[in-house]
């Protein structure tokens, strides 16, 4: 996969981390402040649906797009990069799947009925394909890891593949806080209220975020960098 000619990573993995904050902060604004707050176990339930949006963007896409990433950021070697790599993929699968039972929690304890929406199908399918790819990414380059070849030639794919699940867990997101909004402003928030402004524009920050993540991935880390994948060692 070859970079963009004269385009830096370093920008874009700097601003992916600025609206990675912003993002996280205007989450956690309209959940706590607008929303009530967050809880596991409420007789409101929708303290337990906020759960859901603050996992899926925060534990979800934001520390998945720091494991991407991080092969760009982090100063140490290639190794150590790796661990840091699968460990906070790890940690976004986890949070992802506990942030997805709080959405079934809410709903089967609201009596509201499961997966009918086209942001619950793409949301279950995403977290699922992102798991397959933690799993091959950790067989094949980690434990008990491919001979190197292989590994060469897979990295393009596990790569390709990563920023495509990347980008479904984006537009999955998107379609969540179109679907939420809709249903807010259907039970009576007012369509131009302060609420309503901040969740619109969380969503353009999450898509300026996937932006900025995908290219500062395409793109080498100096401008006078190679373009594409080197082979990949024995160690």
């Amino acid at each position: 996969m070859a970079g963009f000619p004269s385009v830096k990573a370093a920008p874009f993995t700097y601003a992916s981390h600025a609206l990675a904050l912003a993002s996280a902060a205007m989450v956690l604004v309209w959940c706590v402040h607008f929303r009530g707050g967050l809880a596991f176990e409420s007789s409101n339930k929708s303290l337990i649906f906020n759960i859901h949006p603050v996992l899926m963007l925060i534990g979800f896409i934001i520390i998945g797009s720091e494991a991407i990433m991080s092969y760009k950021t982090l100063p140490w070697n290639h190794e150590m990069n790796k661990i840091v790599h699968f460990t906070l993929h790890a940690i976004a699968l986890v949070l992802g799947a506990v942030g997805i039972y709080a959405a079934f929690k809410f709903h089967n304890e609201s009596g509201i009925d499961n997966l009918y929406s086209l942001h619950s199908w793409v949301g279950l399918g995403t977290i699922s394909l992102y798991g397959i790819q933690w799993i091959l990414g950790f067989v094949t380059f980690f434990f008990p890891g491919a001979p190197p070849a292989l590994r060469g030639k897979s990295l393009p794919w596990h790569v390709l593949f990563g920023l495509f699940v990347y980008i479904l867990a984006v537009a999955t997101a998107e379609l969540g806080f179109l679907e939420k909004l809709t249903f807010l402003e259907s039970s009576g928030l007012y369509k131009y209220s302060s609420e309503a402004f901040l969740v619109n524009f969380t969503a353009l920050i999450l898509i300026f975020l996937g932006a900025s993540v995908v290219i500062s991935v395409i793109a080498p880390a100096r401008a006078d960098a190679p373009r594409g994948y080197s082979e990949i060692s024995e160690n």
